[in-house]
């Protein structure tokens, strides 16, 4: 009778490990076989928000970005040229100070430092109030485009700046002017390439 009780668990364990596997092979396949349209599509989707906010560009920024370590994360860089000449960059920047915590932007710089455009990647604000960064929300972001930070404060008038803040959302509205200050410095500082 023992004989037969350590010959059921041990059937057990195989039966399993059998199981367990198949589930992971299956996994693996199922990985290998999306791998590549997923990173198609996020390369699709990172090139969509570099058009939005560099001037017309005939390279690859892609394929000759690079990354600045700032604040404790990472600041992406993706030069945008024509006939070999840089035109802009777009940086990929963040906050960590928005009113629902961190936020993604990119930011198209002119090789001066002036903004072209803004595009907002990613974010948690506010439906209604500090979603209206986004520019199918509403045109405030594009109080930025062809302003220097060089002479044009990034911050919110109630702070002493130019930045004519979100109605009921100052809070998004200085996280949008800390994260593209975040990119202006980089860029500066020797962020250009």
């Amino acid at each position: 009778m023992a004989n037969k009780k350590e010959s059921t668990f041990v059937s057990m364990v195989l039966t399993l490990f059998l199981v367990t596997f198949i589930a992971s092979a299956a996994l693996g396949y199922l990985y290998e076989l999306t791998k590549g349209p997923i990173a198609a599509s996020k390369l699709a989707k990172q090139t969509e928000a570099i058009k939005k906010v560099v001037p017309e560009f005939d390279n690859e920024p892609g394929e000759e970005s690079y990354k600045v370590e700032v604040d404790g994360g990472t600041l992406e860089f993706f030069p945008a040229k024509k006939n070999g000449e840089l035109i802009g960059t777009a940086i990929s920047t963040f906050t960590n100070n928005g009113f629902g915590g961190t936020f993604k932007i990119m930011v198209g710089l002119l090789p001066d430092g002036t903004i072209h455009n803004i595009s907002v990647l990613e974010h948690k604000e506010t439906p209604g109030l500090g979603d209206k960064m986004q520019k199918n929300k509403s045109d405030w972001s594009v109080q930025f485009n062809g302003k220097n930070p060089a002479n044009f404060q990034l911050k919110v008038t109630k702070d002493g700046g130019d930045v004519d803040a979100i109605t009921a959302s100052t809070i998004s509205s200085r996280a949008f002017c800390d994260a593209v200050v975040r990119a202006y410095n980089a860029y500066m500082e020797g962020g250009q390439k």
